[in-house]
């Protein structure tokens, strides 16, 4: 499982450049390039929106990958040790990226 760092603050899963969703996806199944991929788990953080702040970010995260011409995909699986989403001030899943994505 990769370390995951996202710098996605507004993210409700979001706890210290870290997530507390024991997995996530990311979409982007004919991408070419990293502004192609999204984190299709992102939910934004609303001022009504409780989440754990009891609950630790995950070390290592499940990270399941739609973006098929990555070279760290492996049948849907991202294989990397580390990766990094990215999208400070996202309000959507589209406006994410997975800046680990590497072309094959």
């Amino acid at each position: 499982m990769p370390r995951l760092d996202c710098s996605v603050v507004n993210c409700k899963y979001n706890q210290n450049h870290g997530c507390i969703r024991d997995n996530i996806s990311v979409g982007g199944a004919g991408a070419s390039s990293s502004g192609e991929t999204c984190c299709d788990s992102f939910e934004e953080k609303r001022g009504d929106s409780m989440t754990n702040s009891f609950k630790e970010a995950s070390e290592k995260v499940n990270i399941r990958c739609e973006a098929k011409k990555c070279v760290h995909n492996n049948d849907c699986s991202c294989r990397a040790d580390h990766i990094d989403v990215g999208g400070s001030n996202a309000c959507k899943c589209e406006q994410t990226v997975c800046g680990t994505f590497y072309k094959k």
